[in-house]
Order: structure tokens, then sequence, then C-alpha cells
């Protein structure tokens, strides 16, 4: 069973150091915060929701190497927790300390690097994003999982494309963005890559603004960017014939 935790003084004193997990306080934490995880709550995770919802509200600031997330806005995790997993903290005090900071993240001071928006997943996404962080950050060699339909059905993999958006061929069902294989259909890639790379020029009605992370083309590379296009057209079978290189 995992655990829902409250553990709020350990979060401040952790909101008094400049990183998330700095190495020198990290052994205390880690310490004090295992033995309080190993008696609470009573949901059991959902550890494949929680990476989804990673990609969805953590992925744009943290680096997670099993997310497939680069970002650098705030701490790499696997580089947070790396030390305490040497030393042979487990899982579990991994997910009680990621919870902790979640519930209680340092106030606001307008710097993402130091500071984490309140709230930004609460109950059971915080449950589900907490063991999801304390089974794969800072482990060795962990990595985006495998999967088939070839290199442009693995960008969207790694990049966590199925928790926002529905797309029979990824059996993906995420409902923030648009139904891709509705939306697709009829567009050519070069108006695919720009609804990637510039995710804000074209607003789908009924959707918000600014959801959509705006650097995929800094994040991917030319390559995998290329081959996630060309795995939209082809998944929704509805994309012009033509000007099928995402280069237009």
């Amino acid at each position: 069973m995992a655990a829902t935790y409250r553990l709020r003084p350990a979060a401040s004193r952790m909101s008094r150091t400049s990183k998330l997990i700095p190495p020198l306080l990290a052994l205390a934490l880690l310490a004090g915060l295992a033995l309080a995880a190993s008696g609470c709550g009573t949901t059991d995770p959902n550890v494949e929701r929680g990476r989804i919802l990673f990609v969805q509200k953590c992925g744009t600031c943290h680096a997670l190497a099993q997310a497939g997330t680069t970002a650098q806005v705030g701490p790499n995790l696997d580089d947070a927790f790396a030390s305490a997993r040497a030393i042979g903290q487990n899982d579990a005090t991994v997910e009680g300390v990621t919870a902790a900071q979640i519930e209680s993240p340092r106030p606001m001071v307008g710097n993402p690097a130091v500071s984490m928006p309140p709230d930004i997943v609460e109950g059971q996404d915080l449950i589900d994003v907490a063991a999801y962080v304390g089974k794969y950050a800072g482990v060795p060699g962990a990595a985006p999982p495998k999967v088939p339909g070839g290199p442009g059905a693995q960008v969207f993999a790694n990049n966590g494309c199925g928790g926002c958006h529905t797309l029979a061929e990824a059996k993906s069902g995420g409902v923030t963005g648009p139904n891709l294989d509705e939306a697709l259909p009829g567009m050519s890639a070069a108006m695919v890559h720009e609804s990637i790379a510039d995710p804000n020029k074209q607003i789908a009605k009924g959707y918000p603004p600014n959801v959509m992370p705006p650097d995929y083309e800094k994040t991917m590379s030319p390559k995998e960017l290329d081959d996630l296009v060309q795995y939209l057209i082809e998944s929704t079978s509805g994309g012009k014939a033509s000007g099928s290189s995402s280069k237009g």
C-alpha cells in the first residue's frame, strides 16, 4: 500500500535549502521520512498514471530520464535523488520526500528554479506522481518504456503525448488536448510540425492556450520531430500525401 504523506515539518526544513534535496541535508531528511512513510496512507498508487501526470504537470520544469523529460527550469530529479539511492535509500523514502515537497513547496519567489507552484497535484494525483518518482528517480539506467510502432511512436511515448491526447494507434486516451484521430486528418506534415513547434499559434476550438509545452523544437532533435510528425500522419491516415517531410 502506498502512502498519503502529510509531512509539512520536513518540507519546511527543505524549503530553506537552495536545491530540491541538497546532499548534506538529504541524509537527515530521508531517514526521518522513511520512518514516517512506513505507517501512513491507505490508497494504492497507480505508477503508470503517475508517469502521465508527471509528464503533464512536472515535466515542463524537471528532467527525469524515465519520463523522457529534459526541462531544466527546476532541479533534475535523477541528479537530486542519485546520492540517496547510492547510500541505499529505497523507493518509499524517495516517494515520501517527493510528496512532502509537492505538498509544501517553498514560498513562491518568482523564480521557478527555487520555488514550485502550490497544489500542482493533489489527492490521488499526488499519490500517483509521488509513487512514480519514488520508483524511478535516480535509478541508474532508467529510461522510457519501449513501444511498438517505430521511432515516431517511441518519440510520442517518450514525451508523454498520450497523457494529453487520444490517439488510437498509440492506445492513448488523454483528453487535455485535442483528439488527434479527429484533429489531424487533412493536415499536411508542415501543419502538424507547426502545431507541435508553435502550439499557441493556432489554438484548437474549445482548448485554452499555454497548455502544451512550447519548447518541443528545442527538447527534441530534428530527427525526433520529423519521426513524430510522420508517425502522427501515418497513424491518423488522413494526412495529405504531399509534403510528407515535417520541414514542409
